[in-house]
């Protein structure tokens, strides 16, 4: 289990090792620098600034620069957002997104399951079809559509709730049904195609016929098979709701990352985009070394077994 966990770390060490090579160098290779959109910056100016940023360096000098930061967790100073660090932004900005994907994660997996639970259970009938085809629906519509619909007709016409803004708990609402729609419907897709397998099989069918109620079939040998694929879904769908929706925060005003790393690919503010993306891919790769060990955890058949020396998760 340790040399698993360790494997799995240094993998995420290197993965995030690539990754800021590749942004640093994508960055640098867009022509011109963050400040030529300044028409009314004097040329002194400019210079201190490119000056200040490292920019009149040798690009290997910059590189190994921004490599010792990096190993020091330091992301720099945003070149937009006067005085202030690019961690800083991180951790403000995450705060609100964090709030609102926590809320968003719950009602996705609570909502998804049971409505999966529920169509298989009334297999090809009236409540299966309507969940089905609110599942489809669900994927078909992109958030920002959603969101855009939700908020003209719940905040704007029948004033309901706020436009924008999370400054009251009823400001959760239609962002939430908006991060939430589209996992809700994969969610329940995958605990209806699961269950309608396990509830088939000839352990159901021999719990049966030992007078097990049907409640505790379902509670205690069904559910726990049946939501593995599910707990491998969440793990990256985690990740990407709580880094924040770019579309769904920017339409609700939501001082999140989403809104911060929109507004930075805009500005051409290098740092704040290389530090946000580095952070993005941070979290989701913890979402999914989580969930490795979560399904590990829930399905028995599952053992951390060595493997060249190292180890990994397999049936």
């Amino acid at each position: 289990m340790f040399r698993y966990l360790l494997r799995k770390t240094v993998n995420i060490v290197m993965s995030l090792f690539v990754l800021a090579t590749a942004t640093f160098f994508l960055m640098k290779a867009i022509p011109g620098d963050p400040f030529m959109q300044e028409k009314n910056v004097p040329d002194v100016v400019r210079e201190n600034l490119i000056k200040f940023y490292g920019f009149d360096k040798p690009l290997w000098e910059q590189y190994l620069v921004y490599l010792n930061n990096l190993i020091h967790l330091d992301l720099g100073m945003s070149m937009r957002q006067q005085y202030q660090s690019v961690s800083d932004i991180i951790a403000r900005s995450f705060t609100y997104s964090m709030q609102l994907g926590l809320v968003a994660i719950v009602v996705s997996i609570v909502v998804g399951i049971a409505i999966g639970l529920i169509a298989a259970l009334y297999h090809r009938k009236l409540i299966d079809k309507l969940a089905m085809l609110f599942a489809t629906l669900g994927i078909a519509i992109p958030n920002f559509v959603l969101g855009t619909l939700l908020q003209y007709y719940f905040a704007n016409k029948l004033r309901l709730f706020d436009v924008a803004g999370l400054n009251d708990p009823s400001d959760f609402v239609l962002p939430t049904i908006a991060l939430s729609v589209l996992p809700i419907a994969f969610i329940a897709r995958l605990t209806r195609s699961t269950m309608l397998e396990v509830l088939s099989a000839d352990y159901i069918r021999t719990a049966k016929a030992k007078g097990i109620g049907s409640l505790t079939i379902l509670i205690r040998h069904a559910l726990r098979n049946g939501l593995l694929p599910v707990v491998s879904y969440v793990g990256p769908m985690t990740a990407n709701i709580i880094t924040g929706s770019v579309v769904v925060e920017s339409i609700f005003g939501i001082s999140g990352l989403g809104k911060f790393f929109t507004m930075s690919v805009s500005n051409r503010d290098y740092t704040l985009i290389m530090g946000i993306t580095l952070f993005y891919a941070a979290v989701l790769m913890f979402a999914r070394f989580l969930t490795d060990i979560a399904y590990a955890l829930i399905d028995p058949r599952i053992k951390m077994i060595k493997k060249g020396g190292g180890g990994h998760a397999a049936g």
